[in-house]
Parts: C-alpha cells; structure tokens; sequence
C-alpha cells in the first residue's frame, strides 16, 4: 500500500512539473476611460508669418499666409516723401521663392499689379530687383531677377503688423 501512495504521489508531481505556466491576462480597458486630449499638432494648416522692413523713413509691412505652397497676404508701404501704398498678395511658393502678384491701391488709382518676388530666409524676406513691363508690372525674364540690393525684411510678431494691415 505504501508503494500506492508513492507511486500516485510521484505521479502527481510529476503532472504538475510539466504544466506550462499560464500568460498573464491583458487588463481590458473601456474605450470610453480613455484620455484621448493629447495635443493635435496641425500640420497641414496655413502658416502665418509677418515682415517689417525700414529703409530711411519708409516702412513696409507684410503678412502672409502659406497653405501648402499658396500664399495669400497683405502688404502696405508707408513713405515718408511720397504716396503710401496697401494691398493683397496672392501666388505660390516654389522652393525658397515666394512669387506674388501684389494688388494695390495708390495715388488715387486703384487695380494696380505688379509682380513682387522674396526669396525667404531664416532672417526674413529679401525682394527681388529685376528688370519689369512698365504696362503690366511683371517681370520681363525672372532669371535675371538679383535678391541682394532690395529691400530687407525682418521677421516680426504679428500683432505688431495687424494693425498697419487692417
């Protein structure tokens, strides 16, 4: 009889020895405790960005917005000895070149447009000098348009250019 008791003893441990252990149970979590308000960072929204740039006594004040590579904007001139100017922009972006269409409204007159280039930079804005069409205001060969020499614009806040802009 103690043989018995040995043997099924044995043969209980030894069942017992071969079971593999159990993977632990995920804690199920109900969708509706989840904290989902982590912040959104928008990357595909237009991004706005405002300009400032003094020479002598004249200032001239630029806001634009880049959605995608389309640039919508207003721009204004103030001169010291001379008629301002204030109008819209309106183009695209291709590469570091902002290449706009800038509509204003000076000396009485109003539909005037003239083609204005920057090349953006960390710093800023630097406008193109180039060769234009008297009649329509476009460059005549955007090759031979020069960013050193014209006008430079330095990036500022935006509350600072609202105001002129309005």
């Amino acid at each position: 009889m103690k043989k018995l008791v040995l043997l099924a003893s044995l043969s209980v441990f030894l069942l017992n020895c071969n079971k593999k252990p159990e993977a632990p149970v995920a804690e199920i979590i109900p969708v509706d405790t989840v904290d989902t308000a982590e912040k959104v960072v928008d990357t595909l929204g237009a991004k706005s960005f405002c300009y400032i740039g003094v020479i002598g006594k004249d200032t001239v004040f630029v806001s634009i917005d880049d959605n995608l590579g389309t640039i919508t904007g207003k721009m204004a001139t103030k001169n010291n000895e001379k008629d301002s100017n204030k109008g819209d922009l309106s183009g695209f972006k291709a590469g570091d070149t902002l290449k706009l269409t800038y509509e204003f409204s000076s000396e009485g007159k109003k539909d005037n447009k003239n083609d204005i280039y920057f090349l953006q930079t960390k710093d800023g804005l630097n406008e193109g000098i180039g060769e234009k069409d008297a009649e329509t205001g476009k460059y005549v060969n955007e090759k031979n348009i020069k960013y050193s020499g014209g006008r430079n614009l330095k990036n500022v806040d935006c509350n600072v250019v609202a105001n002129v802009l309005k």
